[in-house]
């Protein structure tokens, strides 16, 4: 009974002078290992009486309880201490000076820095931002959109078909989906905007495979196409920071708007530099029109008095125009030079957009 009784006090003594869990871990092995001490014990307890046995086994399987509890408290409070004394050495003090100013600064790409942008002006328009997802069926993407069967932009060469069990799932050739599933749920007045990526089989200079696009939709009674005109005006002189801007709206189609327009602004053209707002060439910018009744009618909206307009433009044009960029297929290339003539300081206010 004393050897036992030792050798439990010999181990508390080890478990309480442990100081890293290397030493923990040899002191498990040295008591509780194969050849440990107490696991040799409990080897002879066959040789001890029945009492004697009783009595042993009793008190080693307590203690082995009470140990193991114990050498968890200490390793858990050891790799606390080990964790603390590292934060500690890798603690940041943010009362340094700046970084070296010749060293790279992290920019915001042009996309970015123009969505933060629309996001900006068009939330202090009363806009309310909205999204959808990439990825639509014929729905949302074709039918509800008025657009009819055989129309171009259902075929292949032009639309991205996505392989799946559901045949009719494809990815968005723009983001007027986002459209009807705001009319769906019915809750007039609506005004929300949803800019967002777009995909079409189309690559060139002016072109790309993946696009941005954002496009926007009020309704309410007695919308007209005087306040789409007053409205996409406002938005471009805001923008382009030119209130000397002047517009030209272009009877168009578009298979869901009724009447269409397309948008052109004034511009110089010299030496191929464009200069906004200045001389009498013109440059398109975006689509609009008159929600068609069609497309309030398979969104489910009844009520004949509500009227609307929706409108879109694309993302890349708009920076392009606005920040000189001549190919767009730069605004797609991994190349860190080109983004640190063009990128955006993360400290621009613009860049904090808040929807």
């Amino acid at each position: 009974m004393k050897t036992t009784d030792q050798l439990i006090h010999s181990a508390y003594a080890d478990l309480t002078s442990c100081a890293t869990i290397e030493s923990l871990e040899k002191i498990r092995i040295k008591y509780f290992g194969k050849n440990g001490s107490v696991t040799e014990l409990l080897k002879q307890l066959s040789s001890l009486s029945v009492e004697e046995k009783k009595e042993v086994g009793k008190k080693l399987n307590s203690f082995k309880s009470d140990f193991f509890v114990r050498l968890e408290k200490i390793k858990f409070d050891l790799e606390k201490k080990t964790i603390d004394e590292k934060l500690q050495k890798e603690k940041i003090d943010i009362t340094l000076p700046a970084r070296d100013e010749n060293l790279l600064e992290a920019k915001i790409h042009p996309i970015s820095h123009t969505i933060n942008e629309i996001i900006s002006i068009f939330g202090a328009m009363g806009l309310k931002y909205q999204e959808g997802p990439d990825i639509e069926n014929d729905f949302y993407n074709f039918s509800a959109l008025n657009i009819p069967k055989n129309h171009p932009a259902r075929q292949m060469h032009d639309t991205f078909y996505v392989d799946s069990k559901n045949d009719d799932s494809v990815l968005r050739t723009h983001t007027s989906p986002v459209q009807i599933r705001s009319l769906q749920q019915k809750k007039f007045p609506l005004r929300i905007f949803a800019p967002g990526r777009t995909y079409r089989c189309d690559s060139d200079i002016t072109h790309t495979p993946m696009f941005h696009q954002v496009e926007g939709l009020v309704v309410d009674y007695s919308i007209t196409f005087a306040n789409l005109k007053w409205f996409l005006e406002d938005f471009c002189k805001t923008f382009f920071d030119n209130p000397k801007l002047k517009f030209r709206f272009r009877p168009s189609y578009f298979p869901f708007t009724e009447p269409s327009a397309e948008v052109d602004i004034n511009c110089k053209i010299s030496s191929g530099k464009i200069e906004l707002g200045k001389g009498d060439s013109w440059m398109e910018i975006l689509g609009c029109g008159m929600v068609h009744p069609n497309v309030l009618k398979m969104s489910g909206v009844e009520d004949e008095n509500l009227k609307g307009f929706a409108f879109g433009m694309g993302i890349e044009r708009l920076s392009m125009l606005k920040y000189g960029i001549t190919d767009m297929r730069g605004l797609f290339d991994v190349n860190i030079k080109w983004l640190d003539h063009y990128g955006f300081s993360p400290l621009d206010l613009r860049n904090r957009a808040e929807v």
